[in-house]
């Protein structure tokens, strides 16, 4: 994501002194009362987001969290008392990202001393202590977990603490930040949290570990911060989880779903099935009954194992359910997912896709895939691309294979060359890349309903469809935060453009305000279970 506009400076005194001599008081003991508050600057923060939208969804909360005490967001880290780095530990890119951002913060903190770097997230979670001893810049280290405690942690570096290092997983009374319905903040679509955590050992994935297991949140707090954010003029909420399809209610307050314990799979054992049942769709049940209000409901990102039959029963049912599944499929060769630990079968991935598409014509499915992984062969490959052409999936985030610490595949010889991985990856890409746009070329002259999410530089509106694809359009109203039917006339690469459908008029009162925007810069690497 572009960074933000640049902000000027703002003569902004520092407020967050270095470790020696405590002389400010801290930002937890400000006073209370107006007339003295105002001696005090307040003291601002700029965030870095490494990763997929669980860490996108942290960063929000850290930043509620900082508002909360009387923080401001910047844009530059020069304009900042704080910086904190959201961090990814899925590829060894991200960690590289990460060490270049402290090196380049660190010489940022030689010319101002006060300023005070933290890294929250899995790669603080991973390295703890260790990397605080090799990064002696970095001032505070959080886990995902542990995004609560960050007000006492900058209490006691403001009085000249040691680097704090907190990353404890809350295994016995698991902790879930509900997103704060600000306003001016307050945009079209909100991410919301419904476990963490990930029980599956895939023998490449870093999550289990810097995540812990599974754990999940109460059915009754996932309505209710749906039902806040809905009343603040939320249309769209994203489900998040590592697993997000395993989901159980820890209350066991909700009604069995339709299709619970059924199964119609010719490659699945029913026993096997029966082990992949979950209440994921009761949960999907419950909030399109509980907040009818809702105009649309993703999730991300789902394990293939537990897209069951009553999940598909609720994306049949549930006109709120986006037309758009993210599939991690990781593999088209049965001997590689086996090695992988992946629980699945190509043949069982796709009569699911297929089973889903039965029941919902139009659906579309995006996925991910990793090349290169130890031991593929040519052939492991080839079937990989067979898979690809056979599902054609209209989304596709692919990586080459990388070594993680403490995975079960360091085991494995790392085999593959680099380049060997690079050439196939881009011949992935190229098959890819072309499914992509024969789907977007498919959209000529159809009308889909697109949420309009947010302006673009030209003053045009850019939304998705309930499909997942990026709508460009020009409206002569507000349709920010309503759902327009845009008749769509040209394709590109990546999204489409349409003319709103003569006739159409804007819901009175309806539009969101244009969220304030984001000044946190975001180094992307998507990745699934």
């Amino acid at each position: 994501m572009p960074p933000g506009n640049k902000l000027s400076p703002h003569g902004r005194k520092t407020v967050l002194p270095t470790r020696v001599g405590a002389a400010r008081p801290c930002r937890a003991s400000l006073p209370a009362r107006p007339d003295l508050a105002q001696n005090y600057a307040m003291p601002a923060y700029t965030l870095v987001t490494f990763g997929c939208q669980m860490n996108q969804h942290d960063s929000d909360r850290i930043g509620e969290v900082l508002r909360g005490i009387g923080y401001s967001e910047v844009a530059e880290p020069a304009d900042a008392d704080l910086v904190v780095l959201n961090t990814c530990s899925i590829r060894e890119k991200a960690e590289q990202k990460l060490r270049s951002e402290v090196g380049r913060m660190g010489m940022l903190k030689r010319i101002k001393p006060g300023l005070v770097i933290g890294v929250a997230g899995c790669m603080a979670q991973q390295e703890g202590e260790r990397l605080a001893k090799r990064m002696p810049q970095i001032d505070f280290m959080l886990g995902p977990d542990n995004i609560g405690e960050l007000p006492s942690i900058l209490a006691d570096v403001e009085l000249g603490a040691l680097p704090r290092v907190r990353t404890v997983f809350d295994l016995n009374s698991p902790q879930f930040l509900s997103a704060q319905a600000e306003p001016g903040r307050t945009g079209a679509t909100a991410f919301v949290t419904i476990m963490k955590g990930c029980d599956e050992r895939c023998t490449y994935c870093v999550v289990p570990y810097t995540r812990g297991p599974e754990r999940y949140r109460a059915a009754r707090e996932i309505l209710a911060e749906i039902r806040l954010l809905v009343d603040a003029g939320v249309r769209e909420v994203t489900l998040l989880g590592q697993t997000v399809n395993s989901y159980r209610d820890p209350a066991g307050s909700l009604s069995v779903a339709l299709g619970a314990g059924q199964t119609h799979f010719k490659h699945t054992l029913r026993a096997v099935a029966l082990e992949d049942e979950s209440e994921f769709p009761a949960l999907l049940r419950a909030i399109c009954a509980e907040v009818p209000e809702l105009a649309r409901l993703r999730y991300t990102s789902p394990h293939p194992r537990h897209l069951t039959w009553s999940l598909i029963l609720a994306h049949r049912d549930l006109p709120a359910l986006a037309r758009h599944v993210h599939l991690p499929v990781q593999s088209g060769s049965d001997r590689l997912l086996k090695r992988m630990l992946r629980r699945y079968t190509v043949d069982e991935y796709v009569e699911r896709v297929d089973a889903l598409r039965s029941a919902v014509p139009g659906v579309t499915f995006s996925t991910d895939v990793i090349v290169g992984f130890p031991g593929e062969t040519r052939e492991d490959f080839a079937a990989t691309l067979a898979l690809a052409e056979r599902i054609k999936f209209t989304g596709f985030f692919g990586f080459t294979y990388s070594e993680r610490p403490n995975t079960p595949a360091l085991k494995l010889t790392d085999d593959v060359p680099e380049a060997e991985k690079s050439a196939r990856l881009e011949e992935i890409f190229q098959l890819t890349d072309r499914h992509r746009r024969e789907h977007l070329e498919s959209l000529r002259g159809t009308t889909e309903i697109v949420l309009a999410e947010r302006r673009g530089k030209n003053g045009d509106f850019m939304g998705r469809s309930e499909r997942n694809e990026i709508v460009h359009f020009i409206c002569a109203g507000d349709a920010l935060g309503q759902m327009v039917p845009v008749r769509i006339r040209e394709a590109y690469n990546n999204s489409v453009r349409g003319d709103v459908e003569p006739g159409f008029v804007l819901a009175p009162g309806a539009a969101r305000p244009q969220p304030a925007p984001a000044v946190r810069r975001a180094l992307p690497v998507v990745a699934g279970p």
